[in-house]
């Protein structure tokens, strides 16, 4: 499981030291291998990216593999998410290579944020990261959740 919110920065190749949280259940779950791609969605400002261990990626490939290819909208998602997805695994220092293609999608700089999600964790340019926290100010999230208890 993957929770919380971290800090980090990139190197100067765009390596990223991946916290020890998320690291241990990287480990753990699947020796360290995972998969980077896009948000699909077609906000501007939620422009990041989601990073899967390899065993939840194989199971959400799975799921779009099953989606009727004769639909355009469902072509055009697979090209966008499969096709930008990268299969990546820890180094010896705990990084991953984010590349620059990612990187240009995501608006990646330098300083990144990475948010925890149960089963998949995402990757922000900091201060995009930092936008959309202030926007919490002005909306009432739970309103919008029903009947979520918490």
């Amino acid at each position: 499981m993957f929770r919380g919110t971290h800090r980090h920065s990139l190197d100067s190749k765009g390596r990223l030291s991946v916290p020890a949280r998320f690291r241990d259940q990287l480990n753990a779950l699947c020796d360290g291998q995972m998969v980077l791609t896009i948000n699909p969605t077609s906000e501007e400002s939620e422009r990041c990216l989601w990073a899967y261990p390899l065993p939840r990626w194989e199971e959400v490939e799975q799921q779009i593999a099953s989606l009727p290819s004769t639909q355009a909208a469902t072509r055009r998602f697979q090209r966008l998410f499969i096709g930008h997805s990268e299969e990546l695994r820890l180094d010896n220092q705990s990084r991953i290579l984010v590349s620059a293609n990612l990187r240009q999608f995501a608006g990646i700089e330098r300083d990144v944020v990475l948010v925890g999600q149960i089963g998949k964790f995402e990757i922000w340019d900091a201060a995009r990261w930092d936008r959309q926290e202030s926007l919490l100010d002005n909306e009432d999230l739970l309103a919008t959740l029903g009947d979520l208890r918490l």
